[in-house]
């Protein structure tokens, strides 16, 4: 069986790669499991090699609502590959991986010794920054069963598994949204032959009817980080 790896460190010219691998340590990490959490100082970057981190907007009230995900296609902190930054929001593993964490001040330095490194991270960056804008008229304009439909897609293209496990809870705290109203549209995707739904997990039966179910902003998204030459 292949290692898993990451698709930014892999498209980095090798000698590039090998100056961020030799200061990164493996780790694993759980499900539920916090990264950072709201105004701590973001010590260093991870690049997942499986799994999935959750970047998570909390309100004053206890709501919350997902930012972005983050897979083997990218890497968690990129904000702090400039300058010295405080997290303004909770980064917590969503799907059970491991990854390569680099301290954010080395990578800051080979940022600045290594164009390809920099490139990279500022393209990344910039993917991300417009996958927020499409986020927010999504949430503002689009059906609950087409962005979970959206959303699951996301979820599918990291998990390597047709089977997700996702609680009816924690998808109604991504999507911003009721348990109830998630309960419908995920019930809506399943008559529509697209999922199988049951407690604790969701299965894709059907890629092509689920695409066809989500909203136009996932393929809008995949664009965006392809025109910013990355994976989404």
């Amino acid at each position: 069986m292949a290692q898993p790896t990451n698709l930014l460190l892999e498209n980095l010219p090798a000698p590039d790669r090998e100056a961020l691998l030799k200061s990164a340590s493996h780790i694993q990490f759980a499900l539920g499991q916090d990264l950072i959490a709201p105004g701590e100082m973001i010590e260093a970057v991870h690049f997942p090699l499986s799994g999935i981190i959750s970047t998570v907007n909390e309100m004053a009230d206890g709501r919350s609502v997902e930012a972005f995900m983050i897979g083997r296609e990218g890497v968690a902190g990129v904000e702090a590959t400039t300058i010295p930054m405080r997290s303004g929001s909770r980064q917590t593993i969503q799907l059970t991986g491991e990854a390569l964490r680099i301290d954010a001040g080395r990578v800051r330095a080979l940022a600045n010794e290594r164009p390809a490194i920099r490139q990279m991270l500022a393209l990344y960056h910039a993917g991300i920054q417009r996958e927020l804008e499409q986020t927010a008229a999504c949430h503002a304009l689009h059906q609950a069963e087409r962005r979970l439909a959206k959303w699951l897609l996301r979820c599918h293209d990291r998990a390597d598994s047709d089977l997700i496990k996702l609680t009816q809870e924690y998808m109604a705290a991504m999507l911003g949204s009721q348990r109830t109203t998630v309960n419908e549209a995920a019930q809506t995707l399943q008559a529509q032959g697209a999922v199988r739904y049951s407690r604790g997990k969701i299965q894709v039966l059907s890629r092509p009817a689920l695409e066809a179910a989500a909203c136009e902003c996932y393929r809008k998204i995949t664009v965006h980080h392809a025109e910013a030459g990355v994976a989404a």
